[in-house]
């Protein structure tokens, strides 16, 4: 059967050919498997994954990426069993499952706000800067002074999505 995954195709194009096949709440599950450090098979990992994950079942290392993948899933399917896996993947080692998991925020506007604020000082720039957007669409007023304090960071791009971030902070609560 696993030959039939368009390893190519775009992760929202696989996740939904995989909803298709397997079934919502199984790819559910299974991604938050993931999520966990946990193994879902081989197969769900091309699902998820792709060409990267081939790249692994034939013997790269695989580091954090079935992690990030299965936190990526819940960009494109959903349910609220899913939330607090999030919420514990923002505290994860890995500085791209935090990434992941603040885009995951952002994009379903989960209440973790208090997850979120010390990623804003994360010693990775991307992490900071996925934290500053993930609190402008789930953060108080009181994030607006944590955000802005972003706009004298080392790094442009966290200088940029500070800045964005403040905007559409202030924008969300007017």
């Amino acid at each position: 059967m696993t030959t039939d995954i368009p390893l190519d195709a775009s992760p929202a194009d696989r996740i939904a050919l995989a909803v298709e096949t397997l079934g919502e709440s199984e790819v559910i599950d299974r991604a938050k498997a993931l999520l966990a450090g946990l193994n879902a098979g081989e197969e769900f990992l091309l699902w998820v994954g792709g060409t990267h994950a081939q790249g692994i079942l034939d013997g790269a290392p695989p580091l954090y990426w079935p992690e990030v993948w299965g936190a990526r899933t819940f960009l494109y399917v959903w349910n609220d069993t899913v939330a607090e896996g999030i919420n514990a993947g923002l505290t994860n080692q890995a500085w791209r499952v935090r990434e992941m998991c603040s885009r995951v925020v952002a994009t379903r506007s989960l209440p973790f706000a208090d997850t979120l604020r010390p990623l804003l000082t994360d010693d990775v720039a991307r992490v900071r800067a996925g934290a500053a957007r993930a609190l402008a669409e789930v953060g108080s007023a009181a994030d607006a002074d944590l955000i802005a304090k972003l706009f004298r960071d080392a790094e442009i791009d966290v200088r940029r999505a500070a800045e964005q971030s403040h905007k559409r902070l202030a924008a969300r609560l007017a």
